[in-house]
């Protein structure tokens, strides 16, 4: 950035020099002029992008939705050699995009562990024991387009959480990622020096060796809502409460890595009902608004329950975007009847996105998180995941309910084209994770 014509060397040591004539400087007034402007002019380009704050944010272009979202330029700024928390180093190519890229197969090393391996996997993810009969989902490697990915380090992320907590919040696609953590670690742990347990909403994973907790909290709106029952929270009439975010938030103090998440609850139609007052209240004063304004309010509520409770010098925040859905076959050119059943190949069109609602929520997060200088790293793993209609459930899954007999003879019915079998695609998400934490 060059300096003004005016701000040369010659021209304001000149004018300096005048002053001083004139006798309206001290020498040593003088001296201290010369030296600051000297140093304005060697370090101007860094004093005027910290003035206009470097930032990159989340960018949609109109072709395709893009997204880049790093720390504010505030946290990068207050030393020249300081690293965000828990950061070892930066990418080969610093300017390599992680979330862009294309699925490799890779048999040698994928998956990550077995299924059989990982008691803590849900019998909702857990396809093989539920005879799913191929394993291909489980051989695909995300590969970026300029770098690769710094393979998963158990023992790293173990010693980065020793007296530590990370900690899960939102749906329970968070809940896989949760899941699919605690698979890429607990290997390298002794048996007796491991733990889970659930106490309500909260599920604390334990390495008593570590002094560590990875733990996962159900608020899938991440408000206060009427369907925060960790168990019973089917409801179709949803509704959260405006500015309920401490609700929850009192039971998140004191994380160091937090990996919020909220989208899927969200898409109950064109509006959202939010609720005024308490839900104790008997007479509830409820307004309808657009989904993307709901959206919007609980955005800007977790960014300032975030900037209020986290200490970004000591502290990591991530936000995992929208994990796509396959429920419909015609979105990819297929059956107009059909879903993800039966699916065991990968979406081609590099182009591929999706529903607009899911463009319609990226904008709202385009905007919000575009006007705040909220330490955040965005986890965006919409576009790489959409690829992947291979990867869900599907049917193979336990089902709560028994299946009627008109269900058993169309499996598209109950299809889950929601949730991933894990190992699977979620790890994915972790390695991803991993490589912002360490190498942001």
């Amino acid at each position: 950035m060059k300096p003004p014509p005016s701000s040369s060397p010659s021209s304001g040591g000149g004018a300096a020099a005048s002053l001083l004539r004139k006798g309206r400087l001290s020498p040593y007034l003088f001296t201290l002029l010369v030296f600051i402007f000297f140093v304005a002019i060697l370090y101007g380009e860094d004093f005027s992008c910290i003035l206009n704050g470097q930032f990159d944010y989340l960018r949609l272009s109109p072709s395709q939705l893009t997204v880049t979202f790093s720390s504010p330029a505030t946290a990068k700024k207050k030393s020249a050699a300081a690293a965000l928390p828990f950061a070892v180093g930066t990418t080969a190519e610093k300017k390599c995009d992680v979330f862009s890229g294309r699925w490799v197969w890779d048999e040698a090393r994928r998956p990550l562990y077995e299924e059989s391996e990982c008691p803590y996997i849900q019998p909702q993810l857990t396809c093989q024991a539920h005879g799913r009969p191929d394993k291909d989902y489980q051989h695909w490697r995300w590969q970026p387009n300029r770098c690769s990915l710094p393979s998963f380090n158990a023992t790293m992320m173990l010693e980065a959480l020793r007296d530590k907590r990370m900690m899960f919040v939102g749906d329970s696609l968070n809940r896989g990622q949760f899941v699919s953590m605690i698979c890429l670690l607990h290997k390298q742990i002794p048996n007796n020096s491991k733990s889970m347990e659930t106490n309500g909403s909260l599920t604390v994973f334990t390495a008593k060796d570590y002094n560590a907790t990875i733990e996962f909290y159900w608020a899938p709106f991440l408000l206060e809502s009427n369907s925060d029952d960790a168990v019973i929270h089917r409801i179709s009439d949803r509704m959260v409460r405006k500015g309920s975010i401490n609700k929850h938030g009192k039971h998140w103090k004191g994380v160091d890595i937090m990996v919020f998440n909220t989208y899927l609850w969200w898409m109950t139609g064109l509006e959202f009902k939010i609720l005024q007052n308490s839900f104790d209240d008997e007479e509830k004063h409820i307004i309808s608004v657009s989904t993307e304004d709901a959206y919007q309010m609980a955005m800007k509520s977790m960014l300032r329950w975030v900037k209020k409770n986290m200490d970004p010098n000591k502290t990591r925040v991530f936000f995992t975007s929208m994990s796509p859905s396959h429920g419909k076959s015609i979105d990819w050119g297929g059956d107009p009847k059909g879903n993800c059943y039966n699916e065991t190949t990968l979406i081609q069109d590099p182009s591929y996105w999706g529903s607009d609602s899911r463009k319609s929520i990226m904008r709202v997060i385009d905007k919000v998180f575009g006007k705040s200088r909220v330490p955040i790293t965005f986890l965006n793993i919409t576009q790489l995941s959409s690829y992947r209609k291979d990867a869900h459930t599907s049917i193979y899954k336990k089902q709560w309910n028994p299946l009627t007999p008109e269900q058993i003879a169309n499996p598209t019915s109950y299809a889950d084209c929601v949730h991933w079998c894990l190992p699977g695609l979620q790890d994915t998400w972790n390695e991803l994770l991993f490589a912002k934490l360490f190498y942001p």
